[in-house]
């Protein structure tokens, strides 16, 4: 790609949006759906004329009913969130109970707990206050007083009056690094901050775990016990906090060696709608003691519960490190093989990351001082760390080279010292940073991931680059390919339609593309309000009706971080902070 479409994003990179229909982003498709007809055409088939087809029938069905009974579906009772005067009450009696410094209603501190620059996924909702706990004793006030606030009233809908719950629905806050739109405010209500629960609550080295609060930062968390040889080795964005890490089961970059924050967290603390607080389990490695409920919380995106303590595995540090720097002329679906070949000969390498000839470029123009001390070959390049024992470490490097031999190796290179490995390593973790410097002021990027079996990462890939190049757009890609993830950056005008048509068409494609390949449409970005149009057919409707069940059981109000995942029941209204 000439890099003159990086520099000249509105002349070049888009010169071919025009050729999306207008109406492909006024009505996106509802759900990811991927027929063999529209596999075939690459397009998805909107579902809004058999929704609309099926309207009458399902209203006569609602008929003085104030739940969903469908059959073979779990019933849900109808929910109305408070108007902005009962949300304010509600706000009032958090802040008797807490404190005036609890809470605020400053119109900037609102926005920035409503909105993120990283997420294409906002609404146009906002909190009507935000608060703040110290302790999971404040979270149970907080839960309970907007418990309180469900006021069940008698409303005609064209029909005999049904009982509608009323109340003021919550939203955790950790650090705001999400891009799914998983703590947005599409229904207003209150957000919770746990800035001020980050405290580290016990230290158990011999253990090797910690319990924290949510608010900690994964950074910060790993300074203060390094001198105790242990670390938490997930590698996310340096601004993510443990809560949020749980509430979306993050990854990172040390996936493919050291698995997901499921596999890190032990036990969690979880304050319940009513107020209730649970613990999971307790500190053993090991328990057959009941139901898993600590995986049931693990990825639920404050859905079920908001977590308040953590106690979260840590790993040992290796002896050793190294990087390696890989480049493939040919593309990524060379790199993409040789990721895969690396893969199953076992070689135990820490990291395993893919960025595309477009990153490439961008790191080589603007990445930092660090970064720019090398001159990259702009061209697919995979990045490797390895861990362990140094003798461990030069065999596996030399079993690497000889497995890259045969799938168009361009060149390797391996760091020399620890400044080396650090300036290598840190072209990869700047990879968003990159191509969010180059962007125009009034440009938005859009960033998301999926994840497919390894053996079919080379084919998403390049599919996924032919298409993009076909509409016109300027993207790159960055793939965590140890694992089958990667995530595709597309940078636009949100201002032109043809150009958001075009990147709503790429996604959704890609999207679909990754269920066709018995992939998933997240492999560590959550649901929040981006994805959730493709749970079902990710998953099943069977499957999804038994999470609205676990829904409906510990939140039968629905005001635990409402819209995310899925949509409200059925019948349910909403009303926005005016």
């Amino acid at each position: 790609m000439n890099f003159r479409a990086i520099s000249r994003p509105v002349a070049s990179a888009f010169r071919h949006g025009g050729r999306v229909r207008g109406n492909a982003l006024r009505h996106p498709p509802r759900r990811c759906v991927h027929t063999e007809a529209a596999g075939k055409s690459g397009r998805y088939i909107p579902l809004q004329l058999l929704v609309l087809g099926a309207m009458p029938l399902f209203a006569g069905y609602l008929i003085g009913r104030s739940s969903v009974d469908v059959p073979g579906q779990v019933k849900l009772s109808q929910v109305e969130f408070a108007d902005k005067k009962h949300m304010l009450k509600a706000a009032r009696d958090i802040s008797e109970a807490l404190g005036a410094d609890a809470v605020s209603y400053d119109e900037d501190v609102i926005e920035a707990h409503g909105y993120s620059d990283w997420s294409t996924s906002n609404s146009s909702g906002r909190p009507v206050a935000v608060v703040y706990p110290r302790t999971t004793e404040d979270v149970s006030k907080i839960a309970k007083i907007c418990n309180d606030h469900s006021v069940p009233i008698g409303k005609h809908l064209l029909q005999p009056a049904v009982d509608i719950l009323e109340l003021t629905r919550l939203v955790p806050y950790g650090a705001g690094s999400s891009v799914e739109g998983n703590f947005s405010s599409p229904y207003s209500g209150i957000c919770i901050d746990f800035v001020h629960m980050d405290k580290i609550i016990a230290f158990h080295p011999d253990d090797l775990d910690v319990v924290v609060q949510p608010g900690v930062n994964w950074v910060t968390l790993n300074n203060t016990i390094s001198k105790s040889g242990l670390f938490l080795p997930l590698d996310p964005s340096p601004t993510a906090t443990i809560g949020g890490m749980v509430s979306t089961n993050c990854s990172g970059t040390n996936a493919f060696r050291y698995g997901t924050m499921k596999d890190y967290v032990v036990s969690l603390t979880v304050v319940l709608a009513d107020g209730r607080v649970v613990r999971t389990r307790r500190r053993p490695r090991k328990s057959s003691a009941g139901y898993n409920l600590t995986s049931l919380f693990v990825g639920a995106e404050g859905t079920l519960g908001i977590v308040t303590e953590v106690t979260v595995k840590l790993a040992v540090l290796p002896k050793d490190t190294g990087v390696a720097v890989v480049s493939f002329p040919g593309g990524v679906g060379d790199a993409a093989r040789a990721a895969a070949g690396i893969i199953r000969e076992g070689v135990p390498v820490g990291a395993l990351e893919l960025m595309d000839e477009v990153q490439m470029q961008v790191v080589n123009r603007h990445g930092s001082e660090s970064v720019r001390r090398t001159r990259w070959d702009e061209s697919a390049t995979l990045f490797l760390k390895f861990a362990g024992t140094t003798e461990g470490i030069k065999d596996d490097i030399a079993r690497v080279r000889s497995i890259v031999q045969p799938h168009g190796l361009g060149n390797i290179f391996f760091a020399r010292d620890k400044q080396e490995e650090a300036d290598l390593w840190a072209a990869r973790k700047e990879a968003l940073w990159t191509m969010t410097s180059i962007k125009p002021e009034s440009y938005a990027l859009w960033s998301t991931d999926v994840a497919v079996p390894i053996s079919r990462l080379a084919e998403i890939i390049t599919k996924s680059k032919e298409d993009s190049g076909k509409l016109g757009l300027f993207a790159s890609v960055i793939g965590h390919v140890g694992d089958g993830n990667f995530h595709q950056t597309v940078m636009y005008d949100p201002k032109n339609e043809g150009q958001r048509a075009a990147v709503a068409k790429c996604v959704h494609d890609m999207m679909g593309r990754a269920i066709e390949m018995d992939g998933t449409v997240s492999g560590e970005h959550a649901i929040g309000i981006g994805k959730k149009d493709c749970l079902v057919d990710e998953l099943g409707t069977d499957t999804v009706e038994v999470m609205k069940t676990l829904k409906q059981a510990v939140d039968p109000k629905w005001i635990m971080n409402p819209g995310k995942v899925f949509d409200l029941p059925v019948g349910s209204k909403a009303v926005a902070a005016a």
